[in-house]
């Protein structure tokens, strides 16, 4: 039997696990609930004894296993392998999931940032085209990302290079939940899209919808994003605003790096092309010449798979 490597993509509410051949195909593919009781004690031994039935009922042995890679929130340690403060799933001590892994299955383990880890995925397999450059841009209830730089992961001297939520962004006064103000996720997010919403409403008549919506409480990005596809006036002027900022921080983080391409992913990036356009008109304004020329936006395509993906790069490497 050829040889495999695993994928593992721990989240706040599931874990997502795949069996994929060295070309990156995935063969197998299943989630397990992520068991945050008695602050995550659980979590990693239901995934080792997952891996372990899902082998068994599939006949494959761990000795055709080459490795297992997987992305975690948190605070990587990548010299030991631990993960400290991923508080999401209870883990405000430091856990040591490399030596529990490879101590129960006998495989080589490898763990990564699960924002780093879904950039690799894109990278490798997605909308990167395997280029050796490239930074991924993740937008879901915060702002997440991760930069490849001839073909490795940034990781920074405390490994946080990649915080690309935490951007300052001049003008906007809306603290974070890090503590700071201004910070790019405040309004370039699934929450910051509704930010900016408040922060305009007094600028439209009370009657207009997305006023209406948002005192009923029932305002969400993906509905501020369908009345502007509409024609609402309201709902352009928050999206203009909304990919403003997402247009300067790419063309900040372009002209710092210039990547072959700036991928962008999460639940929001199902605005699809309408949104990418936009960020797209915005980045070209603030751009570096060169670089416009030669940094390419894109929409992630791998979707809920790029973790997993990713994760299991690493093993190759």
């Amino acid at each position: 039997m050829a040889k495999k490597i695993i994928g593992v993509d721990l989240g706040g509410t599931s874990v997502k696990i795949a069996v994929l051949s060295l070309q990156g195909s995935i063969e197998h593919q299943w989630s397990i609930v992520t068991n945050t009781a008695d602050k995550g004690a659980h979590i990693v031994s239901d995934i080792i004894a997952s891996i372990k039935k899902e082998l068994a009922e599939h006949k494959i042995d761990l000795a055709h296993i080459q490795g297992i890679g997987m992305g975690s929130p948190g605070q990587i340690n990548y010299t030991e392998g631990t993960v400290t403060g991923a508080y999401n799933l209870g883990w405000d001590t430091e856990q040591p999931i490399k030596a529990i892994f490879e101590k129960e299955l006998g495989v080589p383990f490898v763990l990564e940032n699960d924002a780093n880890a879904a950039a690799k995925g894109e990278g490798w397999l997605g909308a990167g085209e395997n280029a050796s450059d490239i930074i991924f841009i993740t937008l879901g209830t915060g702002v997440g990302g991760g930069v490849v730089i001839n073909g490795q992961i940034l990781h920074g001297v405390a490994g946080s290079a990649g915080e690309i939520g935490h951007i300052p962004m001049a003008g906007n006064t809306l603290r974070c939940t890090c503590g700071n103000v201004g910070c790019l996720e405040t309004v370039a997010s699934a929450t910051g899209i509704v930010n900016i919403t408040k922060r305009e409403s007094s600028s439209f008549s009370e009657d207009a919808k997305l006023n209406q919506l948002l005192k009923d409480e029932q305002l969400t990005a993906k509905l501020i994003f369908d009345l502007a596809k509409e024609g609402d006036p309201f709902a352009e002027k928050v999206v203009a605003i909304f990919s403003d900022y997402l247009g300067l921080a790419c063309a900040q983080l372009a002209n710092t790096l210039n990547p072959s391409f700036i991928i962008i992913g999460g639940g929001v990036s199902a605005a699809g092309h309408f949104l990418l356009e936009r960020i797209k008109a915005d980045f070209e304004k603030y751009a570096f010449p060169i670089v416009r020329q030669s940094t390419q936006l894109k929409l992630a395509t791998l979707g809920n798979d790029a973790g997993v993906i990713g994760a299991a790069s690493l093993v190759k490497e």
